[in-house]
């Protein structure tokens, strides 16, 4: 395995969260939405029962991190973990945590709160859950059903153009097979960076599920969205993936389609997939409408 890059970081005292009432919340993984009160003077995380946070998984290590909170700060700490604790997506030594930070541990990753009502906190960001994908941190597939109905039904109302791309990671389980379900995570989210980077604010991106996304586009007709669909594969095939100083080859294949009048969401969604199958067996990486 390549070296890794530790980061350790050293907080100016002003900083410094409060040791208020905080907690974890799971937005990826398994028992996503769970609470964790971090009320004690040291938690530990780790895939053994005896862990106070379990995670059961193997890329996790027996004890993998602990958190300790001082009183006037919260320390999340890596414990000498095979696979590495993740701080807002940075390998850590130690870390004073803040409001916000996202923790990946394996392949869960929690969201850290803190601050005067952190019950307030707790049902926002449940609610947040309802629309958002915890790792890619793009719409999920429930968010984009109800928002395809909508635009749908905005263009026929005004006589305007809807399309829609699918599209999905050429042999993702290869990518898994040969660099870990860890590297398979971070091309996932990576590259839903990049795309999101790319596409206009009334577009509508989501992953779809597993390797698959979608983005809904108002008012583009079928050779706009080809184009916009090309500039994602070439984007995409361009961008340097890149995990534990391994580069990892990444391309995708796109369904096209644009919604005719008698259309409904399952329709065009059907389309877009068949289109994504046409990409698939004309030899990956390209693009069909």
């Amino acid at each position: 395995m390549a070296s890794k890059t530790v980061v350790t970081v050293i907080s100016k005292i002003s900083e410094r969260p409060v040791g208020k009432e905080a907690c974890l919340v799971v937005i990826y993984g398994l028992e996503l939405g769970k609470k964790f009160n971090l009320d004690q003077a040291t938690i530990s995380l780790g895939r053994s029962s005896k862990a106070d946070i379990q995670i059961d998984q193997e890329s996790v290590s027996r004890n993998h991190a602990k958190i300790v909170n001082t009183g006037k700060s919260i320390i999340l700490r890596d414990l000498g973990s095979t696979n590495g604790t993740y701080v807002n997506d940075d390998l850590i030594d130690e870390y004073v945590l803040r409001d916000g930070d996202l923790i990946k541990i394996g392949r869960t990753i929690f969201k850290f709160l803190t601050g005067g009502n952190i019950e307030n906190a707790y049902h926002e960001e449940i609610y947040r859950l309802t629309t958002i994908d915890g790792l890619t941190q793009i719409f999920n597939k429930r968010y984009f059903l109800e928002m395809l109905e909508r635009e749908l039904s905005r263009a026929k109302r005004y006589r305007r153009e809807l399309s829609l791309l699918m599209f999905d990671i050429d042999h993702f389980k290869s990518i898994n097979d040969s660099y870990g379900h860890l590297a398979g995570d971070y091309v996932l989210k990576q590259m839903s960076t990049a795309v999101k980077g790319k596409i206009r604010r009334e577009d509508v991106f989501a992953r779809y599920g597993g390797e698959e996304f979608a983005i809904i586009l108002p008012e583009i007709d079928g050779p706009g969205a080809l184009v916009m669909a090309e500039k994602i594969r070439r984007l995409i095939e361009k961008t340097g993936f890149k995990f534990e100083e391994t580069k990892i080859p990444v391309t995708v294949s796109v369904g096209v389609t644009t919604s005719t009048e008698p259309d409904d969401s399952p329709t065009l969604i059907k389309r877009a997939d068949d289109r994504l199958y046409d990409a698939k067996n004309a030899g990956r990486n390209c693009c069909k409408g």
